[in-house]
């Protein structure tokens, strides 16, 4: 049940199906700015701390997150060739959408590892996890489906992608609950490497698209946008 809670989180973004496209696209960049402060907020405040606390290997964990850059700059060379061969398609789809989801799905999955490895160790501490979980969840789908539509999908499909991407927690609890303590050393490698692929996203494709306005003010906007998705990871400390 919490993980299906959390799961639902990412249907957040159906808030914005009764907006306007034009609404939309006009403050697209505001939310792809909260995704840049969510993803790196996350990473560096949350994923690469936990992966050096519950490592006793510090060199691994390093060469971890560098290998999860350099994976997800190979998988994004592999979606721009694929995507130059679709050139012809009328509609495009830019890589970064579906690198997102990509990456989104294995965070997903160790969000279901932790949960189902918290419940296993006692019942309030598993509420406690789905707690942190679902608060953490919030400002990164908010971010991630204005991601999936400046990639270039529909607001339904993209909705239905970030939900699809969500149910990957399910096969993550249910690893947890199969397999126990050999499911926490799989997190233990998965986690830096999510967390490679959230800086990747942030720093190669997104800040990117941000650096192309040159207006003052929406670049200020811009960067508030930032820092409110970062002090939300911030603040999610509190619940640990």
């Amino acid at each position: 049940m919490s993980v299906i809670i959390v799961s639902l989180v990412s249907v957040i973004g159906i808030f914005s199906l009764s907006l306007k496209e034009e609404i939309v696209k006009k403050y697209i960049g505001l939310f792809i700015s909260l995704a840049v402060g969510a993803l790196l907020g996350d990473a560096f405040i949350h994923l690469i701390p936990e992966a050096f606390r519950n490592s006793p290997d510090s060199t691994m964990v390093s060469l971890l997150i560098v290998s999860g850059i350099l994976v997800f700059f190979i998988i994004e060379k592999f979606l721009h060739w694929h995507h130059h061969e679709d050139d012809t398609e009328k509609k495009h789809i830019y890589p970064v959408g579906k690198l997102l989801l990509f990456t989104d799905s294995f965070h997903n999955l160790i969000d279901g590892i932790i949960i189902g490895v918290s419940f296993l160790i006692s019942v309030p501490i598993g509420i406690a996890t789905t707690l942190a979980v679902v608060l953490h969840e919030i400002p990164q789908e908010i971010g991630d489906f204005a991601v999936l539509i400046h990639s270039g999908y529909n607001k339904k499909k993209a909705l239905w992608l970030n939900f699809i991407s969500a149910l990957t927690a399910i096969i993550g609890v249910s690893i947890a609950l199969i397999f126990g303590k050999i499911a926490e050393t799989f997190t233990l490698w998965i986690l830096p490497i999510a967390a490679g692929g959230f800086i990747y996203i942030a720093v190669a494709d997104l800040i990117p698209e941000l650096q192309k306005t040159k207006e003052l003010k929406y670049s200020a906007l811009q960067l508030a946008a930032v820092i409110v998705g970062i002090l939300a990871m911030v603040s999610l400390l509190l619940f640990e």
